[in-house]
């Protein structure tokens, strides 16, 4: 004879009508905790879009493997490099983007009516200036 855990054996003898309100309570707390669940990501991307976040979180991934290569002394390769460079560069644009037409600027704009700010969050972000030496100078032409 097979043995019943907990669970089954409580189950044992319900008609089908207790079966569908047993689904029914599981449904509805399911809706109930999926609704929260898209409340908090809402929120949450009401100040950082989802993808502002992936992209930010890989940038830093490929910050920690390169570092992973100078903790034992050796140089990141050419590729890793590069592709560092190519998310300095792509931070930089959805940056830009961000500030001019999306939820950044909206936030740094509620941010400027704060009067007891420590930095001046009125001005625009300025994207012109060579972040690493050698890069080339956007403003040279």
């Amino acid at each position: 004879m097979e043995a019943f855990n907990e669970d089954e054996q409580s189950l044992m003898g319900l008609n089908s009508l207790d079966y569908l309100k047993i689904i029914a309570q599981e449904t509805r707390t399911t809706r109930k905790l999926m609704s929260e669940l898209v409340r908090f990501h809402r929120e949450a991307e009401a100040e950082v879009p989802e993808y502002m976040r992936r992209f930010a979180n890989y940038m830093h991934d490929l910050h920690d493997i390169s570092y992973m290569y100078s903790e034992t002394g050796q140089e990141p390769p050419i590729w890793l490099k590069e592709e560092m460079l190519r998310c300095d560069d792509r931070m930089r644009q959805l940056l830009k983007r961000e500030h001019a037409e999306g939820i950044f600027g909206k936030i740094r704009a509620e941010m400027a009516t704060d009067k007891d700010n420590r930095w001046d969050h009125t001005r625009a972000l300025t994207f012109q200036q060579p972040r690493h030496p050698g890069a080339k100078d956007e403003n040279s032409g």
